[in-house]
């Protein structure tokens, strides 16, 4: 057995598989923010609108975002952070993920009812 991490995008992928598996009824979508580009191509995805730090998937039924890392050695970017913080702000359920497992323990802890508002792990 490898001791090699998945990478954030296969701990997405993942994710997403299980999600609409779980609640075919509920749509779930990706933000593609991230990547590599050129220079002219990232001017114009800037001039469009697009901002660095919006978190991964949305679920909008649930008013809940989703960013996703590595299970280990992730880590939250200034820019994510801030987003983050000014989705929950605006009344929005923010998660961070580390890894498959802990998004899917996340995401079934929203779905339960609670009294509370799920809060936001910065590890």
């Amino acid at each position: 057995m490898s001791d090699t991490l998945p990478s954030e995008h296969l701990e997405q992928v993942r994710l997403v598989s299980w999600f609409r598996k779980t609640y075919p009824d509920t749509r779930i979508f990706a933000v593609p923010n991230g990547g590599a580009r050129s220079g002219l191509q990232g001017a114009k995805l800037k001039a469009e609108g697009v901002s660095p730090g919006i978190p991964d998937l949305f679920v909008p039924a649930w008013g809940l975002w989703v960013e996703m890392k590595r299970s280990k050695g992730g880590t939250l970017s200034p820019d994510q952070k801030d987003w983050i913080a000014y989705l929950d702000d605006c009344g929005y359920q923010c998660i961070v993920g580390w890894g498959f497992e802990d998004a899917k323990r996340q995401i079934e802890d929203v779905k339960k009812p609670t009294e509370y508002k799920v809060g936001i792990n910065w590890e």
